[in-house]
Formats: structure tokens, sequence, C-alpha cells
């Protein structure tokens, strides 16, 4: 009977011990599940019972344990980012390379010609909430809005535009309008750029599309020689032309200048002749005279009894 008593409180005590290690364990399950981490780089959406709650940042949370709250953690600071008519795709530890997706690329421009067209789109996730729920099949919803878009920005454009100087003006409006649709269906992401890779004409007519650019290149050669060239001359006309200016500006003040001079002289022999006309006659005659036998004129003598000038006599001694 003894031996069945110790058996019993052996029993017992293993029943016990069971009781607690589970209850223990329930408690253990409970404090981790009820304990999560979110990183610097992520925002966590909470659930009870499925029901969204709240979004926090990052750090140590506590939730409600046994799956009654639920956190999901959405990378919020990551550049996430999709490839379109190529993929890069990783062999072995470092080695890259590029598959060609012929079928995603090749598109129809406005003017009915085909084009192959490869691109890539970037973006964040800046809704978690709405990244979460709102759009059950995220992934093809982005790559069809992103085909979408791409095709209507190329079928509007021919397709020398689409080779050459469309592709920023392409770039900017790919961004806005998948932005508008994102919103649209409150996808909770933006996208931040749009990366056009090979834009080329397929592989039939490659050819004629490479003496097309060289064309071109050739025409913005020449475009921009001709205006080096321009930059060039026109600066040295302009100096020219501002030299003249100054010249004649110059022999214009010069004229300007001698003429006020001449009437103010002249104003001052009018002035003296009002005042005494005949001492100014006499003067002027002597002035004039003065002039007219200048040292040019051979010195000659002047009878005073006779009305003419009389060369009687060559006083240089017949040196002249």
């Amino acid at each position: 009977m003894a031996e069945e008593q110790k058996i019993k409180k052996v029993r017992k005590l293993k029943g016990k011990s069971i009781v607690l290690l589970i209850v223990l364990a329930i408690i253990a399950a409970g404090v981790l599940s009820g304990f999560y981490i979110v990183d610097e780089t992520e925002q966590a959406v909470i659930t009870r019972f499925g029901k969204y709650v709240d979004t926090v940042n990052s750090g140590v949370h506590l939730k409600l344990p046994f799956g009654i709250e639920k956190n999901y953690n959405v990378p919020v600071t990551s550049l996430l980012s999709k490839q379109y008519g190529f993929r890069t795709v990783k062999s072995g530890r470092s080695n890259e390379y590029r598959n060609n997706i012929t079928e995603e690329s090749t598109m129809l421009t406005g003017d009915l010609n085909l084009i192959n067209v490869e691109w890539a789109i970037h973006y964040q996730i800046v809704d978690p909430k709405n990244w979460l729920f709102s759009v059950q099949e995220r992934e093809s919803t982005i790559d069809d809005v992103s085909r979408s878009v791409i095709n209507t920005l190329i079928g509007d454009r021919a397709i020398l535009d689409v080779i050459g100087k469309a592709r920023t003006p392409i770039r900017e409006e790919a961004i806005k309008m998948m932005n508008e649709n994102f919103d649209r269906l409150q996808l909770g992401i933006k996208v931040t750029d749009v990366q056009l890779q090979n834009i080329v004409a397929p592989d039939v007519v490659q050819e004629a599309f490479e003496d097309v650019n060289k064309a071109i290149q050739d025409k913005d050669r020449y475009i921009n020689e001709g205006k080096e060239a321009y930059n060039t001359e026109i600066p040295k006309a302009q100096g020219e032309s501002d030299r003249q200016i100054q010249i004649a500006e110059g022999y214009a003040a010069e004229r300007i200048n001698r003429a006020k001079g001449d009437v103010a002289k002249f104003n001052a022999v009018y002035d003296e002749y009002r005042r005494s006309p005949k001492v100014t006659r006499e003067r002027i005659y002597l002035e004039t005279m003065e002039e007219i036998f200048g040292a040019n004129v051979k010195p000659e003598l002047i009878d005073s009894e006779l009305k003419n000038i009389l060369p009687i006599k060559d006083l240089n001694g017949g040196k002249n």
C-alpha cells in the first residue's frame, strides 16, 4: 500500500509539473508573441482580428499576443525597382547578364513604326496601409500601369522623336501619369524615376535607322559649328561697328566744336566791327593780305603810287 501511495504521489507531481510547464510555455509564447521590432527603414501596420488598427514607426513595440494582433513590416524608405523589356539576371557570385524580352519591349509609334523600348521604374511605398490592403494584385497592377503609360507615350510620337529629342519629355510625363494612376488606385506608392534604357528599331530596319541617327548627329554638329562661327564673328563685327561709331562721334564732336569756335570768332569780330567799323575793316584787310603774301609767296616790291603790285626784284637772290 505504501508503494502504491508513493506511485500516486509521483504521478500527481508529474501531472502538476506538466501542467506547470504547459502554463509556462503558454506564458512564454504570449510574451514572445507580444513583442515585435520595426527596423529604421520600415513602418509596421497593425491589425486586430484582421482589421486595421494603426501604423507605427521604428522601434520595439507591444501587441496583443496569440495572433490577436499582427504586425506587417513594410519597407518605406527603400527604393524599389522593376524592369521592362529586359531583366538583369545574376549568374554566380558577381556576374550579371542582360536578358532581353522582345515581346514586352516591342511597341508601335505614332507614325506606325515598330520600335523596341526598354525601361525601368523606381518607386517607394508611401502609404503602408494602402499598399497592403487596397489592391490585391499589387505587382501585376504596377506592371499593367507601367506598360500602359509607356505604350501611350510612345504611340503619341513619331519614331525619330522617340529615338532622339523626346526621351526627356517621355520620362517626365511617364512619372506624372504613373503617379496619377497609382493615386487613383490607392496603391500607396510613388514613382520617383523612370529610366529609359535602350530605344532601338527592330533588327530588320536597324541599319536604316542608324543612318538616320548619323544624319541627325551630323545636323546637330553643323548647327553647333554654325553657332560657334556666329558667336565668333558677331562680337568681332560688333566691335568694329562700335569703333566706327566712336570715330564718327569723335569727328562729329570735332566739327561741332570747330563750328562753334568759328561762330564765336565771327560774333567777336562782328561786335568789334559794330564798335569801330573802319578799324575792323583795315585789320581784316591787313590779315587778308598777310594770308595772301605768306611764306609760300615770293617777296615783291610794291610801288605805292601805282595801284598794281610790281614784281621788280627777287629779294632771295634767285635761290627760289
